[in-house]
């Protein structure tokens, strides 16, 4: 990209500070943060000598706390609707019904209390047969257009879970969403916690897109949306805007953090222009790169622990 181009991806904690171009656009520059620790105020406790230490009262048996066998927070343990929904049986609202119904046993016996924790050693039983959970995976589609990100569409329209059918048994469920007309970075996995990460607003995964457009970008336009415009459900700021090099200024590259619907058509919409084409380049430092329309693979070990920092 030109002046004003797409940054790559930048780390945590730095300082971003504005200059002025020459055409009057403003650049983003970036400068590490620094934090300093003081040194602590308490030093360690003296003991006093001399002093004797009040006896400990004497507890009998029937005052000792009675310990549960399912202890929360036992190292290892989770709750047995997230056990039931990693193995890949259902979803964890689902896994409750089935847990209020008496279906799950665990070590012998059937469950039905909310809440209840299982741990490595506990054998939990569905309907009779034992599940495990399943171990954890990590996957990358290049989605192309005309698909629904979606695990299940009453119109039988098509999904992109008929993409990644052939990735194995796991039951895997795509992370965040594209429209039905957005192509590029889409990922997969059967991990929930890792999933919200990268969805939820607090985290907010650095994404990528690259935007054709009906006609050129107005240098005002593009001022307004470096400043961050009001949409109906409130102010909305990109993290960078630029033009993309060797083409003309219909051709827009955005980074932006928001995980709101439509957010990127819905920007250039409320400026009076039409996204021709939109395609998502990065996702958090995954790219589609020597994946054609539709193609998938499975995440190596590098990525996904790079995923996990975010």
């Amino acid at each position: 990209m030109s002046r004003g181009n797409t940054r790559g991806n930048q780390s945590k904690g730095r300082k971003a500070s504005k200059s002025q171009s020459k055409d009057g656009a403003k650049k983003t520059s970036f400068k590490k943060g620094t934090r300093k620790d003081g040194p602590l105020k308490d030093g360690p406790k003296k003991a006093y000598k001399g002093i004797p230490r009040p006896p400990k009262p004497e507890v009998t048996k029937e005052q000792q706390p009675k310990t549960k066998a399912n202890v929360a927070g036992s190292h290892g343990a989770v709750r047995l609707n997230r056990f039931i929904a990693n193995a890949g049986i259902c979803s964890r609202r689902e896994a409750d019904k089935l847990i209020l119904a008496g279906l799950v046993e665990v070590n012998g016996k059937a469950i039905q209390e909310m809440g209840y924790k299982v741990g490595p050693r506990d054998r939990v039983r569905f309907n009779g047969s034992e599940i495990r959970r399943e171990a954890k995976v990590y996957y990358v589609l290049n989605k192309p257009k005309g698909f629904i990100t979606t695990t299940n569409d009453p119109k039988a329209r098509k999904t992109v879970m008929d993409l990644v059918a052939g990735t194995g048994s796991e039951r895997i469920y795509p992370v965040g969403r594209l429209d039905r007309q957005t192509t590029g970075v889409l990922l997969f996995t059967n991990d929930g916690d890792f999933a919200k990460r990268l969805t939820h607003p607090s985290h907010g995964a650095r994404k990528i897109y690259d935007v054709s457009l009906d006609k050129n970008l107005d240098l005002a336009h593009f001022h307004a949306i470096q400043e961050g415009i009001e949409l109906s459900d409130g102010e909305i700021k990109v993290d960078d805007i630029g033009f993309i090099d060797g083409k003309d200024r219909k051709h827009v590259g955005l980074v932006i953090h928001s995980g709101r619907n439509r957010i990127v058509r819905r920007i250039f919409e409320h400026l009076g222009y039409n996204v021709v084409k939109l395609d998502r380049t990065v996702f958090a430092g995954i790219t589609k790169k020597n994946l054609r329309r539709g193609q998938w693979r499975k995440l190596n070990e590098k990525e996904v622990n790079t995923l996990m920092m975010h």
